[in-house]
């Protein structure tokens, strides 16, 4: 069998300082969460014990003969930022989309926050407080990035047409509220000097940047994130797993994100799940996944009797 430490499986911080290296901030997750290496397990940290926020159980989704899940059961846990892997076509995205309501489970049920969510609609999920980003980036290219954030305050807003055409009193004070809000968001994710810039003009880097503020600007209890690294050089990694685990802390916001660069995986999940061909193999803290002998016969590629 191959080294697994040569397929990214190691728990070593990728090159370039790992995800605390860039300084004038105080997210280094090795000063917040001990000394070097990846993050504790989730049963070291205060905010994750009790209920889980959201679980799947048996969920299984077909598209006619294909079975893109089989019987996924899968818990995320309050306050914790947890890792989905897999090798590519394992059913990463399908479980998302399932979560956010874009497919439906043909078996199986969903539930966030003790009630059954398993059919509802996206809107409906999103109005619940799950907000997710895409692996293709899916910004009004032709607006600003400060509109772009403002399309997240949509499910706050409450309008009445007359009120927003002459923008006078509540719809004024409305407007104003959740502007202050995509303000704070914007100085949060360091792109003040952009906030009047064509999404469609700006570098990929900062493209998914904004895609995330996006998502932050629903407020959601729960942030699906899909490949927020993919494409990304090291610098551009470094600062978003900075910001991701930044909204774990700061906003007390739980995460759940799909990624394949195993260097981040392990430096910043408190959890780890893995799929393989549509089933969970695994599920543990990035040590125990790590060490997984079903994981690294998924991903170097074992025999399959």
């Amino acid at each position: 069998m191959s080294d697994p430490e040569a397929h990214g499986l190691s728990g070593s911080r990728p090159a370039g300082g790992g995800v605390g290296a860039i300084a004038g901030r105080t997210s280094n997750p090795e000063a917040r969460h001990g000394s070097a290496g990846a993050r504790p397990s989730a049963g070291g940290v205060e905010a994750i014990s009790g209920p889980p926020l959201l679980v799947t159980e048996d969920v299984s989704v077909r598209f006619g003969a294909l079975l893109a899940l089989s019987k996924v059961s899968l818990e995320i846990r309050r306050g914790e930022v947890l890792a989905i892997i897999g090798p590519n076509g394992a059913g990463k995205t399908t479980l998302l989309n399932v979560v956010s309501g874009f497919y439906h489970p043909y078996e199986g049920r969903i539930v966030f926050e003790g009630r059954e969510r398993t059919h509802l609609a996206p809107p409906d999920v999103a109005a619940l407080g799950i907000a997710r980003t895409f692996q293709n980036v899916a910004l009004f290219r032709g607006m600003s990035v400060l509109d772009n954030l403002m399309t997240g305050r949509l499910l706050k807003m409450r309008g009445h047409f007359l009120l927003d055409a002459l923008w006078w009193g509540p719809a004024k004070r409305q407007e104003l509220a959740n502007r202050a809000v995509v303000e704070r968001i914007i100085d949060f994710l360091e792109i003040q000097a952009i906030r009047k810039t064509p999404a469609g003009k700006l570098p990929y880097g900062l493209q998914k940047r904004v895609e995330l503020g996006r998502a932050l600007a629903a407020e959601p209890t729960l942030l699906l994130l899909d490949e927020p690294m993919a494409g990304m050089n090291v610098e551009e990694k470094e600062d978003m797993s900075r910001f991701i685990l930044d909204v774990n802390s700061e906003f007390g916001t739980t995460i759940a994100l799909i990624e394949h660069d195993m260097g981040v995986v392990m430096d910043i999940s408190d959890r780890v799940a893995v799929l393989d061909y549509g089933r969970k193999i695994a599920e543990g803290t990035p040590e125990q996944v790590r060490k997984d002998q079903a994981v690294l016969d998924a991903y170097l590629g074992a025999t399959r009797g």
